[in-house]
């Protein structure tokens, strides 16, 4: 039941994230994984997880990890979103075994056929029940109801489910699955108000080890018993065995402690160092004077890094290119998966600089109606009509519109091929990509950092009508508050899907579209209660 590392180097292909980590993860410590966006937090999780290699040192694993990555696995997306959960305790295979034996047992036409497909279920049945059964299935039924995934979302394929369901049925898959330690990489994305409220209650009572990544300041004050800070400018991680306030204080505390140290060894040097130089002239000093020189410089190599500051993206996005007084249109979209209907028969116009944010719960619809209007999927029914000069810029949730084979720099020059290799290298520059992290692979970057390329590529887009959708997941604080400027300060068109309050109160929307019924309506205080549920 415990996680040990020693000594681990991490790397993004020439860049060193972390060096000589030692640290121990045991039943009972509830570890928040902290640091900015790009210092390697996902990275060391894939690490412990075993998902991964260092480039030095050793990881030692004891009993069962349940590990939720921030990327989404791939799954068959044929198969049921409740047998996925089940498969976490290895029984989806006797639940599909049972199923199958049920239908052999009402087609039977004759006894003996009957009785060998009896057989089979009672078979199935028993290797069911000895996984712990139908008390099992209950549970598993339970967890996903906590995480707002109803009976009548297990009952579907997974690929019939939004990206944010199929994420939350991946979550539950893991707190179902009774791991003794859970590394989970920002678990409340894609979550409402009410399910992170139950998840913070499930982690405060879990009994095993417990590693997490979040910008949910509520979540890591309410959850967590330790803190590992990754500093991104030292490459070591700091260990704080304290909980998430008294370590925001103690840290203040050691930062103000390492200036005040470096303030006096520094004028302790450079009275050191001026005493040196005044001796030098002096040829039967000059030893001494030397010697004086390399205290000076002991002292200064003897102190503690203070703390430089994160450096943060600078980001505005783009100038808008000139279009038409309605530069977007839809006419009676609909959408169905099977015999699912998600929305139908929805209408929007989206003139030149207007602001609007779709609302609904999870699996209304949201995030398909994006894709839509991005022409990345197709509607059942009814067309989208581009007005003169529309320019069209998409953020998807999933960073899907990068290319994860592609290196970052050959991502931008997708984005804008007309675009100068200097000035790709400026923008991804205010993007805090320089020097070799322009040529590593787009797949290998954190969530954070995609989320900053997916934007930097909007940047060079020149779109006057920008799609977002959950723009500030996997932020830290910093850089989310450079979004949310950027969103104040936009001159072109927004459509905005998101849990994030802040977000629409940047965006000041004018309208509100309401999903799965497709009903419009002006803006209200009275809809800023629905963002968090939604």
């Amino acid at each position: 039941m415990t996680i040990s590392a020693q000594g681990i180097e991490l790397r993004a292909g020439a860049r060193l994230l972390l060096e000589g980590a030692t640290f121990r993860v045991g039943p009972g410590d509830r570890v928040g994984l902290v640091g900015r966006n790009g210092a390697g937090k996902t990275t060391l999780t894939r690490v412990l997880a075993g998902e991964g290699e260092p480039a030095a040192g050793t990881v030692a694993r004891g009993g069962e990890i349940g590990y939720l990555p921030q990327d989404p696995r791939d799954v068959d997306l044929e198969e049921l979103a409740l047998d996925r959960i089940l498969s976490a305790r290895g029984l989806d295979e006797a639940v599909r075994r049972m199923r199958s034996a049920e239908k052999r047992m009402a087609d039977a036409t004759d006894d003996a056929a009957r009785e060998k497909a009896m057989r089979r279920y009672s078979n199935a049945e028993a290797h069911f029940m000895s996984q712990g059964g139908y008390a099992a299935e209950s549970e598993a039924a339970a967890i996903a109801s906590s995480l707002a995934l109803p009976e009548r979302v297990l009952a579907q394929n997974l690929g019939t489910l939004s990206g944010g369901q199929r994420r939350r049925v991946e979550l539950a898959r893991i707190l179902f699955s009774g791991a003794e330690t859970l590394l989970l990489d920002e678990p409340t994305n894609h979550l409402d108000a009410d399910s992170i409220v139950w998840l913070r209650d499930f982690l405060k009572s879990h009994k095993g080890g417990l590693i997490v990544i979040s910008h949910d300041v509520d979540l890591l004050e309410a959850t967590i018993n330790r803190v590992f800070h990754l500093d991104a400018n030292r490459g070591e991680v700091d260990v704080y065995n304290m909980g998430w306030k008294a370590y925001l204080t103690q840290r203040e505390t050691d930062e103000r402690r390492r200036k005040r140290e470096r303030a006096n060894a520094e004028k302790q040097a450079d009275q050191l160092q001026k005493q040196a130089d005044r001796m030098r002239a002096t040829a039967t000093k000059a030893k001494a004077a030397q010697n004086m020189a390399r205290r000076a410089e002991r002292i200064l190599g003897g102190l503690e890094e203070t703390r430089r500051s994160d450096k943060v993206a600078k980001l505005r996005f783009p100038t808008p290119a000139p279009c038409g007084k309605t530069p977007l249109r839809a006419a009676e979209l609909s959408k169905s998966y099977g015999s699912l209907e998600i929305f139908t028969d929805v209408d929007l116009a989206i003139d030149k600089g207007s602001r609007v944010v779709v609302l609904g719960l999870n699996g209304a619809g949201k995030t398909t109606l994006l894709r839509i209007l991005a022409g990345v999927d197709k509607p059942d029914t009814g067309e989208i009509l581009p007005g003169h000069g529309l320019r069209l810029g998409y953020y998807a949730q999933e960073h899907e519109t990068l290319d994860a084979t592609r290196t970052v720099l050959e991502n931008m020059r997708t984005a804008a091929p007309n675009l100068l290799e200097p000035e790709m290298r400026k923008v991804l520059g205010s993007f805090m990509f320089s020097g070799d992290t322009v040529d590593q692979p787009a797949g290998t970057l954190s969530g954070g950092e995609k989320t900053r390329l997916a934007l930097a590529t909007l940047v060079v887009s020149a779109a006057n009508v920008l799609l977002l959708d959950e723009p500030t997941n996997n932020l830290d604080p910093a850089s989310r508050e450079e979004v949310l400027g950027a969103l104040r300060s936009y001159e072109g068109a927004i459509v905005l899907v998101t849990h994030d309050e802040g977000a629409v109160d940047a965006l000041a929307p004018e309208r509100v579209l309401l999903l799965p019924d497709g009903v419009e309506d002006l803006w209200n205080p009275d809809y800023a209660d629905l963002v968090s549920l939604a």
